[in-house]
């Protein structure tokens, strides 16, 4: 694992966003980088590549040490950010509100667009300080792609907190792109009881607290029995005659509730209220199955991921950046040249031999063992 420098020793060093390199394979997660550098009472940390359920922790690890330190102004520079998940959205806030109880701030600067949108969807970006973003891009970058996105946001969730930030950012992108809709929520079983792990606004929410307290609606239908159920007209709705009234007075007049599956059972509901009646046709009713398939596929997955996989995950993942790192190393010094020169030749000899990055990085560092046993330093 990458030894991450004391903070003592990192004073006085110039940050440079141009030494934040990327994974050259391109079936390979981008490789995730750190510099840090200290500027008129700040830290300045500087992350490129992936910030995912195998970064995130040393991330965080690495923001802790700056905070027990005494640094209370730090700056996340993400001009080389490549992607970030779930997992890196619950170490910014994690770190945001460790500052904050200590008259501190977390400040984002140069975040690409779409990540800026996901630090607002998920409500991550009112707990930090984003610098002057240019938003006028974000027309572009929120619409395209987004079961992927979405599939990808929540990759190896471990913890609540990390599903539930996926989740929020589920239930908002439901909310802003099916027509009609004017909130969402999304429905879980925790603990043996039904309970809002994310909603769009405060209307939804106690919309789900009114089904939680009458025992009644579309939602905790829904989750019971794994089936959609559409309310297309509140005003003509027979079933639950304590729960329809509540509703009403909230302004709501139809609602859809798509079940939410995991391990094969319904565990929760994917929740979409609007104030017009007939408003949910089959368009929209194809789309809440979709999100809701989506949020599925992330609980699905964090059940699956046991702690012990995830520990292994990421120890294999750091183990193979170890070894590329020291294969780069070699290469710098063999043929003199900067990290970045000898990632690009490193890229290009495993080109060259039909080899992934990791294999031809785990054959320069055998070839320098080779060397070494025999007294014969070569060349690359």
């Amino acid at each position: 694992m990458p030894k991450v420098p004391a903070v003592e020793d990192l004073k006085g060093h110039e940050s440079s966003r141009d030494a934040a390199r990327r994974r050259p394979s391109p079936d390979r997660f981008h490789e995730f980088s750190v510099e840090i550098g200290f500027d008129a009472g700040q830290a300045v940390v500087g992350v490129g590549g992936d910030i995912d359920a195998a970064t995130a922790p040393l991330l965080g690890a690495l923001l802790d040490v700056l905070v027990e330190h005494g640094h209370t102004d730090i700056v996340l520079d993400l001009a080389t950010l490549a992607f970030m998940d779930a997992a890196g959205l619950s170490a910014f806030a994690t770190v945001a509100e460790r500052l904050k109880r200590s008259d501190g701030v977390l400040t984002i600067r140069s975040a690409p667009a779409r990540t800026l949108l996901i630090l607002d969807l998920t409500g991550v970006s009112k707990v930090v300080r984003v610098e002057a973003p240019d938003r006028s891009t974000w027309a572009v970058t929120r619409a395209p792609d987004l079961p992927s996105d979405l599939a990808r946001l929540a990759s190896l969730p471990a913890r609540n907190e990390v599903v539930d930030a996926a989740l929020r950012l589920v239930a908002v992108l439901t909310s802003e792109t099916l027509e009609g809709a004017d909130g969402v929520s999304v429905s879980l079983e925790r603990r043996g009881r039904m309970t809002t792990v994310a909603s769009s606004n405060d209307t939804v929410l106690r919309m789900d607290a009114h089904q939680y307290g009458t025992g009644q609606g579309p939602c905790l239908a829904a989750a019971a029995e794994g089936r959609e159920f559409h309310i297309d007209s509140l005003a003509d709705e027979s079933r639950w005659p304590d729960f329809v009234p509540r509703a009403m007075e909230e302004g709501i007049a139809s609602i859809l509730s798509t079940p939410l599956m995991s391990g094969g059972r319904p565990v929760g509901a994917l929740n979409v209220y609007s104030s017009t009646a007939g408003v949910f046709k089959t368009p929209q009713q194809d789309l809440a199955v979709r999100f809701a398939t989506q949020a599925s596929g992330i609980l699905t997955d964090a059940e699956a991921v046991t702690d012990d996989q995830l520990v292994s995950r990421i120890l294999d993942e750091l183990s193979a950046r170890e070894i590329a790192a020291q294969a780069r190393g070699v290469l710098m010094a063999r043929h003199g040249v900067s990290p970045d020169e000898a990632a690009v030749t490193l890229l290009r000899s495993a080109r060259a031999a039909n080899l992934t990055v990791l294999q031809q990085a785990t054959a320069v560092l055998a070839s320098t063992r080779a060397d070494v046993d025999s007294g014969d330093p070569s060349d690359d």
